[in-house]
């Protein structure tokens, strides 16, 4: 390892958490980017560091949810073309504008959605999705996957928080269900990234290999965890990753 034992220790108790956070609601990339930087890895190499580790961990989360939910990955395909078809169009969005003016109005949108999840307590408690109709239910996802996918593309944090915020408020899913799909779609789109990362040479594989067991060994923790509790445990950690993320763009936009 390129650091210390007490940083190697550090850096690794914050890829479990991040795991564990990242499976329940997303937004893992709050804790672990910060932590790879205050050990000193090399900023161009975050990045795709942070991506390898992740990924891998994510494939777990997923795999795990879907194990206990068994949806059909087959019906769900038009969502996962429409959210890589959204991030196709983001990416080359953020070739031509200036993806800064999205913070502006993230500051203005989390603190409400953060509110309407947390107000409303049984937001996510119950599973309505059969009420629709399959045709209804695709078309509300992928009208649901394109635009989240594009904002993936074009600045990303908080994508799988929003994917799973959405497949509950527009297309009836329960927390539990909606986080399913939104892990299915989160790891297409990191495996997308990864691939870039790993093309260009942006990544530190030591590193990222190293943390990997902890990332898996988290998200599968997280991933337990939110099988068996639902949206109980699911719903707070959505807001708290609101709150995270509302702290960090702030941040940045003041920087």
């Amino acid at each position: 390892m390129p650091f210390g034992l007490e940083a190697t220790a550090f850096l690794g108790a914050c890829v479990f958490l991040a795991g564990m956070v990242d499976a329940l609601a997303g937004g893992g990339g709050l804790i672990t980017l910060p932590a790879y930087l205050a050990v000193g890895l090399d900023p161009a190499l975050i990045l795709g560091t942070n991506k390898l580790v992740s990924c891998l961990g994510t494939v777990v989360s997923t795999a795990r949810y879907h194990r206990a939910l068994k949806f059909s990955i087959r019906d769900f395909m038009p969502v996962i073309i429409a959210s890589m078809i959204g991030s196709w169009l983001g990416a080359r969005g953020a070739l031509l504008v200036d993806p800064s003016w999205i913070r502006p109005m993230l500051l203005a949108a989390l603190p409400v959605v953060a509110w309407l999840v947390w107000s409303k307590k049984d937001f996510g408690a119950v599973d309505e999705a059969h009420r629709l109709p399959a045709a209804e239910r695709t078309r509300r996802g992928v009208l649901v996957a394109v635009p989240i996918g594009a904002y993936d593309g074009f600045f990303g944090p908080g994508t799988g928080t929003f994917f799973a915020i959405a497949f509950a408020r527009w297309c009836k899913h329960d927390l539990l269900g909606a986080t399913a799909r939104a892990k299915i779609l989160n790891l297409v789109s990191n495996v997308g990234a990864l691939a870039a990362f790993m093309w260009a040479g942006r990544l530190h594989w030591k590193v990222g290999l190293s943390m990997t067991l902890l990332s898996i060994a988290g998200n599968y923790v997280g991933a337990t965890l939110g099988v068996k509790r639902g949206a109980a445990l699911i719903r707070p950690v959505v807001v708290l990753v609101c709150a995270g993320l509302f702290a960090k763009v702030l941040f940045d936009a003041l920087r």
